[in-house]
């Protein structure tokens, strides 16, 4: 049924997407499908690399690792957004076309006072992608 998963994941809050990690890698051995994590990052220096290069080569480290402690096929597509903080949505977006995903399995929150006020991410990928979108709660 799906052959492509997409996986948006923040390296920087790694231990917080284990839940989505563990749905997305269970459908992956289910389906035979491949995983994409897909990272957002901004062209300039941050804290968590200091250019694109350095970003894209942890985020194919991690696709790595999980590949190999999960026994799946996995890749890592970075990202670049000029303000990561306001544009990751349509970064994700723009993501799903480029990796050809046919699901998206994302990390959620306990929704609080802030969601009502500014919509989640998952809700607008789900709106607005071409692809399934599985929001799974943390």
């Amino acid at each position: 049924m799906y052959r492509q998963i997409m996986v948006p994941v923040d390296l920087a809050h790694e231990a917080t997407l284990a839940h989505a990690l563990a749905v997305a890698a269970d459908l992956a051995r289910h389906w035979g499908a491949s995983i994409t994590y897909v990272g957002v990052t901004s062209p300039v220096p941050g804290t968590f690399a200091h250019n694109p290069g350095e970003f894209a080569r942890k985020l194919a480290e991690f696709a790595t690792a999980q590949g190999a402690a999960l026994g799946i096929e996995t890749r890592a597509h970075p990202a670049i957004a000029h303000d990561p903080t306001t544009e990751v949505d349509d970064a994700l977006l723009r993501a799903v076309d480029e990796t050809g995903a046919d699901l998206v399995v994302m990390q959620s929150h306990i929704p609080g006072l802030v969601d009502y006020v500014w919509p989640s991410n998952g809700g607008k990928i789900a709106a607005h992608a071409r692809a399934s979108v599985m929001v799974v709660r943390g």
